[in-house]
């Protein structure tokens, strides 16, 4: 196939910088949304087991999640288009991000949606019963451990992804940045893990959304500029 520019170059460099402007955004807006609980809570000021005091901070602890599934949406169709670019050698590893993408977005999907439609309505109805052990507010709840696998598939996409790109200089950059982050998720996970053991409660979580939307944000940026040129030959 000769170069040109197709379907997969229009939707990647749209969807590249949908993910990074949503990445960035939704990173802000997580980033100053306060811990209630945990490690991170600030001294005093933790809301105690089972949570129910949260009430008043619906929805304003939510609107990031809302932003996040965009973006992980986003990043789904990226993988795709990054999958389709590659040429047919590299296409394997394509094929592999993308299914973990897939993987990581429907957790993520999941586990946020059950918080938006389940933990904030019933919050507001004073029905805490059962609901502790979903609430995001839950540092060692079933939101945080999905959102453990959900971003541990992710880092792993990004490792597939980067082996998939190209050998210009722009894809180069992009592949360092796949290549560290995913390394440094899965660094993350394991280290934390030993070290912390059952104490380790949000603190993954939060190292892993540093480095996961720092690393689309980067990365839909220079993926932005990469697919602004002709698909390679195949």
């Amino acid at each position: 196939m000769t170069d040109r520019f197709g379907p997969a170059e229009r939707t990647g460099f749209w969807t590249a910088i949908l993910t990074a402007v949503l990445a960035a955004v939704s990173f802000g807006v997580a980033a100053t949304t306060p811990p209630r609980t945990g490690p991170f809570a600030a001294p005093g000021s933790a809301i105690p087991y089972p949570f129910a005091a949260t009430v008043q901070f619906v929805p304003r602890d939510f609107v990031w999640m809302y932003l996040a599934l965009l973006m992980m949406l986003a990043f789904l169709v990226l993988s795709a288009c990054i999958r389709e670019r590659a040429v047919d050698d590299r296409k394997i590893f394509g094929t592999v991000g993308l299914c973990l993408a897939t993987a990581s977005f429907t957790i993520i999907a999941l586990d946020y949606f059950i918080q938006l439609r389940t933990v904030q309505p019933a919050l507001l109805r004073g029905e805490a019963d059962g609901l502790a052990i979903i609430s995001q507010y839950n540092p060692h709840g079933v939101f945080i451990a999905l959102e453990e696998l959900g971003f541990l598939v992710l880092g792993l996409s990004f490792g597939f992804l980067a082996l998939s790109l190209g050998a210009s200089r722009l894809e180069r950059a992009a592949r360092w940045v796949y290549a560290v982050s995913s390394a440094l998720m899965v660094a993350a996970f394991v280290g934390m893990s030993w070290y912390f053991g059952f104490g380790l409660e949000y603190r993954f979580e939060v190292a892993a959304i540093s480095i996961g939307w720092l690393t689309l944000t980067i990365s839909g940026v220079l993926l932005a500029f990469v697919f602004r040129r002709p698909a390679p030959q195949r």
